[in-house]
């Protein structure tokens, strides 16, 4: 069974966090995925179980010995003999394949199915690392995404105290103090529903790693923040490599060369089979003689111990159809897996292509974005200065504040939607593990 040394992420590297030492960071979180995954563990016991099966494969080509051995009383009065006689003899039968068409078909496809469960195995744990991955940084999200709103929220609640200074001394009128209480009030859903979807990411997580869920169990809390970090891809090489390195794609491969094998062991029907035979017979006693024999020798009435031995040869001539049915069925499902493979690979070029496109257009947004948050600060603070004295209405404070909110959820979100599609090239590239002698760059 081939092991990973390491499991490693590739293409998130999020610069000197500091956490707390039993904060669930996304190292320990797929550590931990691969260690108590279900599916993943299931993959592990099918490969164990694909051993067993490639010996069934074997099977065909190894000798096949077998041995009866039969025995009993024989009862009543004769003369010169004992009333109760004890008798017994075995026989044996050893055969050895010598030529069979199935056996060559058969080891390969015994091997291939190794090869079948092992990727298996490794596209599990692709699957399971995405997924726990793509929690990881949703759960982030909705809490960075939350912790925006709520200082928002805290900002609004100030106005909220300044206001209402301002109507109880006369300055200012009840409606401009029950605007600010509503524009405050206002995030509330927001804020809620960023909990929800973060109560949610966090569940996902627990159910990757394989944690207790019951009533007192203990969700993790992840750590880290989201960046956006500037992503340059060259696609050509990437295309090439990844068709070469998936590891949904080796499984497509395996599993034509398995139908292409299948059907060659279905074929071997078509042509004979030569086996070689020893059998012989085993008597303890002697003196046992055969009844009503016609042979005029009286040593072929006689029976004691023998062995021999020779060849069989075994042809189907005549089909009816058994083996020609079973072969084009069989053909069939090869010809399907061949399909999607093929669907596979004219996938991916496409698929690396969206991705690109996708990085083009969050570092675009990302561009046209970025310098407008530091200036919708400055004019948020000074229209806050300006309402407190009276210069301003509610409305422009309002205009300013959630401006300067979209600024800063925009910002968040396009960090959120760059490390989604980083998670996605990874696996779109299959570069979601290495193993350690692997040090070529990994992340875009």
């Amino acid at each position: 069974m081939k092991r990973f040394s390491f499991i490693q992420i590739v293409s998130f590297v999020l610069a000197s966090w500091t956490v707390p030492t039993d904060a669930l960071t996304l190292d320990a979180l797929l550590q931990k995925t691969i260690d108590k995954n279900p599916q993943i563990q299931k993959a592990r016991c099918d490969l164990e179980g694909a051993m067993g099966r490639r010996l069934v494969f074997r099977a065909v080509a190894l000798p096949n010995a077998t041995i009866d051995a039969v025995g009993g009383d024989q009862g009543g009065h004769r003369a010169g003999e004992q009333p109760n006689q004890p008798f017994g003899f075995a026989r044996g039968l050893f055969t050895q394949p010598l030529f069979n068409a199935a056996i060559p078909p058969s080891l390969r496809r015994g091997d291939v199915e190794i090869l079948v469960a092992q990727q298996q195995l490794n596209v599990a744990v692709v699957e399971q690392l995405h997924a726990a991955r793509t929690a990881f940084y949703t759960a982030i999200y909705n809490r960075s995404f939350k912790g925006v709103q709520a200082e928002q929220r805290r900002r609004l609640e100030q106005n909220i105290i300044t206001q209402k200074d301002r109507y109880e001394s006369g300055l200012a009128e009840r409606g401009v103090y029950v605007a600010a209480e509503v524009q405050a009030r206002e995030l509330d859903p927001r804020i809620l529903a960023a909990q929800r979807a973060y109560d949610g990411a966090v569940l996902k997580l627990a159910e990757a790693m394989g944690e207790d869920l019951g009533p007192k169990a203990t969700l993790p809390k992840p750590e880290g923040e989201l960046n956006y970090q500037p992503v340059d891809v060259d696609l050509n090489p990437e295309v090439a490599a990844a068709l070469q390195r998936r590891a949904d794609l080796k499984l497509a491969r395996l599993l034509v060369r398995a139908a292409n094998e299948d059907q060659r062991i279905i074929e071997a029907g078509y042509y004979p089979s030569l086996n070689a035979i020893v059998a012989g017979t085993y008597i303890p006693v002697s003196g046992v003689r055969r009844e009503n024999t016609t042979s005029p020798r009286r040593s072929d009435v006689v029976i004691s111990a023998e062995i021999n031995g020779g060849g069989v040869l075994t042809w189907h001539v005549i089909d009816n159809g058994k083996v020609q049915g079973a072969v084009l069925k069989q053909r069939s499902a090869r010809e399907i897996n061949e399909l999607e493979l093929r669907k596979l690979e004219a996938d991916l070029p496409r698929e690396l292509s969206r991705l690109r496109n996708e990085f083009d257009a969050i570092s675009s947004k990302h561009a046209s974005l970025a310098p407008a948050a530091s200036v919708a600060e400055e004019n948020t603070a000074t229209v806050q200065q300006n309402l407190a004295a009276g210069v301003v209405s509610q409305f422009e404070f309002r205009l300013a504040e959630n401006a300067m909110l979209e600024i800063k959820s925009g910002l968040l979100t396009l960090a959120y939607q760059q490390n989604l599609a980083r998670a996605e090239w990874d696996r779109a590239t299959g570069r979601y593990f290495q193993f350690s002698d692997d040090t070529g760059q990994n992340v875009p």
